[in-house]
Order: structure tokens, then sequence, then C-alpha cells
């Protein structure tokens, strides 16, 4: 009788790959997790279950065929795990380090309900890529026929860049806009080096240039070059922008210098570590170093501001969310690793107000949890009388991302939003009601994970596909 390879989870425990110990990932910005050896990978993969109903996958927004790569990898046939996980997700590798796995695939995993502990879906996913790429099997971009159409996409985030890998493999010709001047979006700008190192992103867009994406860079639609006339230049055109419009905190002293924008913090950060010259982060503007950090959020990006702050050299590093733990958004694996560096977390409290200018404190209420809202979460409430104030000289608001007003940016008031400001567009294919214009990610969703967006860009891609498809069938015709 053959040997049962997988279902090991009874006699192999769950093990991540090895974390760099606090005190020493804690100076830099390199990832904290270490790579499986090969023996690891295939002794943690062969903990799945390997469910009839695969809960991993079915919570996983890209469907990821997580159960047969797994068997794959146990069996050793690394190539064709790759070329299975690919299948479905445009950037396996990145979603393997940034996605919060604990909140979907292996939080769902039917081996941790039953208390085995999670098959360690993530870190195996980053070892096949990561494999993929050091073996060559990560194949360029090379259409089998050149088609005609153009495409622009507007954004050069996950989002829009999964799109125009999609495309382009088509052989659609793609032209990509965006205001920076490196393409990734948030994954180049906002998310630090030490979840998301740089050249993985920087690997993938070398990868589309070389395909046949063309990049415009450093260039703002509507100040640039107006909506209307890239329209005019492509068959369709794709927006995909994110949401880069900041919450702002009102209260007494909000406008004091010090208090800053997450983005602009984190931007700051990861320019400098590009090697950029970044003057607000040498004059001290969006350097932590040497000072009293207070993060204001409970979300991702928070995460990011205060283990970023860490790295700086910050004196003290506090967040304060107005919820307890238990209802924090972000990722429970991310406020871990933050606690191990030294980040201060200040449960149940809500700023009021901000003292000194420069900032020197904030006037921080103390909350508890009341009656559930509307959604069922406990909504925070004000204890009276039990006001503090906690010591800052750098504040940073991580409060959420809203999209900016892209029908009066663009001068398009054809272009439909929601009353939230969001992007109108139908949940199958992506279009707008503007014809020929497609919306995908957080400019649709408003903010949400990459996974998310990289799943919107597939789909309007093929969209995009049909919609020409469907075109050239009436030419023919007639």
């Amino acid at each position: 009788m053959a040997k049962q390879r997988m279902l090991q989870f009874v006699s192999v425990d769950k093990q991540m790959p090895e974390k760099r110990a606090a005190d020493s990932r804690a100076h830099d910005f390199k990832e904290i997790y270490g790579e499986f050896a090969d023996t690891k990978a295939t002794e943690q993969a062969s903990r799945c279950s390997q469910c009839g109903v695969p809960y991993c996958q079915s919570h996983c927004p890209l469907h990821n065929n997580i159960p047969d790569w797994l068997r794959l990898t146990t069996e050793g046939r690394l190539q064709e795990a790759y070329e299975t996980s690919q299948l479905t997700n445009t950037f396996p590798e990145i979603c393997g380090r940034i996605c919060p796995q604990d909140r979907l695939c292996e939080g769902n995993c039917v081996i941790e309900q039953s208390g085995h502990g999670t098959v360690t879906i993530g870190a195996v996913e980053k070892y096949i890529t990561d494999t993929a790429w050091e073996k060559g099997w990560v194949k360029p971009i090379r259409p089998a026929v050149e088609r005609s159409e153009s495409v622009a996409i507007i954004g050069a985030g996950p989002g829009g860049l999964a799109a125009a890998d999609r495309l382009r493999r088509a052989g659609v010709q793609v032209t990509v806009y965006d205001r920076y001047d490196r393409a990734g979006g948030l994954l180049t700008y906002g998310i630090p080096g030490f979840k998301l190192e740089k050249d993985i992103v920087l690997r993938r867009n070398k990868q589309l240039e070389d395909g046949g994406v063309k990049f415009v860079l450093n260039c703002n639609v509507g100040e640039d070059i107006a909506f209307a006339e890239i329209r005019e230049k492509h068959d369709a055109v794709l927006i995909a922008t994110g949401v880069y419009k900041s919450r702002d905190l009102q209260g007494p002293g909000s406008g004091a210098k010090g208090i800053v924008r997450a983005i602009d913090y984190l931007t700051a950060s990861n320019r400098k570590n590009f090697g950029d010259t970044v003057p607000e982060y040498d004059n001290g503007e969006l350097n932590a170093e040497g000072r009293k950090v207070v993060v204001i959020g409970g979300g991702d990006t928070a995460m990011d501001c205060v283990r970023t702050a860490i790295r700086q050299g910050a004196e003290s590093v506090k967040c304060l969310y107005r919820r307890d733990r238990a209802n924090m958004p972000g990722s429970q694996r991310e406020v871990q690793n933050a606690e191990e560096e030294g980040v201060v977390f200040e449960w149940l409290t809500a700023p009021k107000g901000f003292t000194g200018d420069p900032v020197s404190g904030v006037m921080v209420q103390r909350m508890r949890l009341g009656a559930p809202d509307a959604t069922g979460r406990q909504r925070p409430e004000v204890i009276e009388g039990a006001d503090y104030v906690e010591e800052a000289d750098l504040v940073i608001k991580a409060l959420g991302f809203e999209p900016e007003d892209l029908p009066s940016l663009w001068g398009e008031e054809a272009l439909e939003v929601t009353r939230w400001g969001t992007i109108k567009a139908d949940f199958r294919s992506h279009e707008t009601a503007m014809p020929g214009v497609f919306a995908v990610g957080d400019i649709v969703r408003g903010a949400s994970l990459v996974v998310w967006a990289i799943r919107d860009g597939r789909e309007a891609a093929d969209a995009i596909l049909g919609r020409f498809e469907a075109a050239s069938s009436v030419v023919a015709a007639e």
C-alpha cells in the first residue's frame, strides 16, 4: 500500500519559517521571516488534510487552488506547484508575504478549527514562487499573437499591474500611467521593506516592461494629461488609482506641526531606503529618530507606521486604538510582531485634541465598548473624566483612506461615483457607466486588500478582452 503523503497534521506540528530575533530585526528594513528549506516546505505542506470542500480556497479572494499546490509541493513537483499557483494569482510571491492569511485562507483552514494549527499556506506559497524565480521557471511575457487594440491603465498598483499582465499576455498593447516615479503603487511606496522587500516588486515591474508594457511615470492624470486625451488614444481605459486621500482628525491643535499623514511618512521612509534624496526625512519632519511617536489607528497601515518608527530609532512608540485588541482590524500577527519589537498598544483610547505647536502631546479619551452598531461591532463610548495627555512630538494619523474626487480632478462629470466617492462599476465586468472605461481595486471597493485588487484587475482584463472579441465578431460578420 502506498504511503500516505498528506494528512500529516496529526504527527507534524505547525511551524512557521524562522523569524529573526526582535532585537536584530528592529534595526533594519529586511524581511523578518526566513525561507523554508526544501524539506521543511515539504513537511509543512504535507499537513494539509486535502478537504473535499477546501475552506482555505473558498475564503481566498482569488480562489487559489491551495490544496493542489500543497500536494504538489509534498510530492516534490515544485514547478507544477508554481504553475498551479500562477494560474489564479498574478503575484503569488507578493501575496505569500503580505496577505493577512490569519483572516483569510489560514484562518479558515479546517485543521486550524480542529485545534491542530493551520497549514502555513502563505509561507509555502512564498517558497514556491521564490524557488520558481531562482530556477528560471517564471517565463517572460511573450504573446503568441500581437493585437492592434490598445488599453490605458491609470494606476500602477496591484490591480493595474495584474490587469496589465493578463492583457499583455493576450497580445494587447498596454500603457500604464502613474503619478509616482516607480511602478507598484503602495507595494512600492506604502508597504515597508520588512514586510515586502522592494526587489520583489521591481522584479515584477521589469518582467512587465520587458514583456512590452509601456510605463508613463511621474504623470498626474488631469494635470499632465487629460483623461479625455487618454480615452482618445486607447480602445479601453482601466482606472486603478487606489485611494490616497487620508481620513483626517478634527479637534483642538489638529493643525500643529509634527502631526503627519501615514502615507507621507511611509512614502518618505521607503524613498529613503531606495537611496532617494528626501528633504522631509532629512530635516526630521518625517523621521522618527529620537522622538516620542504616537500612531493613531488600528489597521495594517498603523502597524506599518509603528514598526517603521521603531526601525528609525524612535525613543518610544505607542499606538492608540479606540477598541480592544480582539476588535482591531489589523492582522493579529502584525500586532504580535510590533509588540515583540517594543511597540506599546494603548487599547480603548481615542484622541480628543493635541497640545503644543509643534505638537507636544495627544489629549486622550479613555473608551469602553458599548452596544453593538449596525454591523454588529460594539460601539466605543467615552468614559467621562478619564482623559489624560500622552506625551508625543511626532503624531502619525493612520485612520484609513478615502477616494479622491476623480470626476472633478479629471473634468469628467459622466464618471459616476457612489455616495462614498468610489467609482460605480459593474461587479462582474468592472465597466463603468462610460463605455469602454473600467475601474478596479480600492477606487471601487474603498480601502481593501492587495489580493482583492489583483482579483479585480484579472477580472477586468478578461472583460476588456471579451469586449474586443465581441467587437471583432461584429466586424467579421459585416
